[in-house]
């Protein structure tokens, strides 16, 4: 069963990473940049701010961060257990895949899908009330997970995953935020 669910893997992520059009390798090389999206974090923090008194704001905030911090750490503690090669250093398909990006380091799960999808929902579920319109903030997980597949360095299931563990660490602080009652 997870030889066929690899195997899945595999070949969707051949056949969506050969869908790359050269004239557009300059966007989803941006898109895929961290340091692309600092002025939404900005908006997001700003957000915030405007929807929160200065105290509560910034532990709301420290929430957003805490949150992060740990899925990044559970991110990082499970590349390294799980040792899977990403798909531009896995010799069976580099050659057939197109690669705009070559880093090193393991695949499985997405930290740029885990990171951006649990700031994303920590965002959304603390502000939504405020500012109707915040769902429009999912586009850029969904870009920049998308990037990963498209630079070549990161299989469907690193980014479902990674998206799946996000969003629930969100859901998960942002209910102890309010069950250990750090609101007014």
């Amino acid at each position: 069963m997870l030889e066929l669910l690899l195997n899945w893997d595999r070949d969707t992520f051949i056949y969506l990473n050969s869908l790359g059009i050269e004239d557009y390798d300059v966007f989803w090389s941006y898109v895929t940049n961290f340091a692309t999206w600092i002025p939404l974090f900005i908006l997001f923090v700003v957000l915030i701010f405007r929807a929160y008194p200065k105290q509560e704001a910034f532990r709301v905030l420290g929430t957003v961060l805490l949150t992060l911090a740990l899925v990044a750490a559970l991110t990082g503690v499970t590349k390294e257990w799980v040792a899977r090669l990403r798909p531009n250093n896995t010799e069976e398909i580099n050659t057939l895949i197109r690669i705009l990006k070559s880093p090193n380091g393991y695949s499985f799960f997405s930290g740029h899908s885990s990171s951006s999808f649990s700031i994303t929902t920590s965002i959304f579920l603390f502000v939504r009330d405020r500012f109707k319109w915040t769902w429009v903030f999912f586009l850029w997980p969904l870009l920049f997970a998308m990037s990963r597949i498209y630079v070549g360095v990161h299989y469907p299931l690193d980014l479902l995953v990674g998206a799946a563990v996000g969003i629930s660490f969100a859901i998960l602080f942002y209910r102890l935020y309010h069950k250990v009652g750090m609101t007014k």
